[in-house]
């Protein structure tokens, strides 16, 4: 199973955002989409990923007054991808060693969909009921 899969799956929307939002404003967004990340666009240019791991960090030194800052100020900059083509296997494998829980999709230099933990996980349980269903009948009909 591969990202492609993935994306058919479940879609290839994107939230983003811009660089001079507040943080405030991209705080009520990840609520209100009910989601970890987005991902800040300048037109059709990828300037980084916002996290609620970031949000709360940013809170977290610098209390409440922290959510007038803008988007950029904060956003993690150096952005891991992937493409259609990878492997769940080397999703898991980037998002542990790099310990982040979001992967933008990134195809002929253009974005195409992004993919969490949770997406990897809820595929990869699924390929191994598969794959355990499989046995089952060869051993049955064996």
């Amino acid at each position: 199973m591969n990202v492609a899969t993935i994306l058919k799956a479940k879609g290839s929307e994107v939230e983003t955002v811009g660089p001079d939002m507040t943080l405030a404003e991209a705080a009520r967004l990840l609520t209100v989409k009910r989601i970890g990340a987005v991902l800040v666009m300048e037109g059709m240019h990828l300037l980084g990923i916002l996290s609620e791991r970031d949000l709360v960090k940013t809170i977290g030194v610098s209390g409440a007054d922290a959510l007038d800052r803008r988007v950029r100020e904060i956003m993690t900059s150096r952005i891991v991808t992937c493409g259609l083509n990878d492997s769940v296997d080397e999703l898991m494998d980037m998002m542990t060693e790099g310990r982040f829980r979001h992967l933008p999709v990134v195809e002929n230099d253009r974005l195409v969909g992004i993919i969490s933990i949770g997406d990897v996980v809820k595929h990869r349980i699924a390929e191994t009921v598969m794959e355990t269903e499989a046995l089952r009948l060869y051993i049955a009909n064996s």
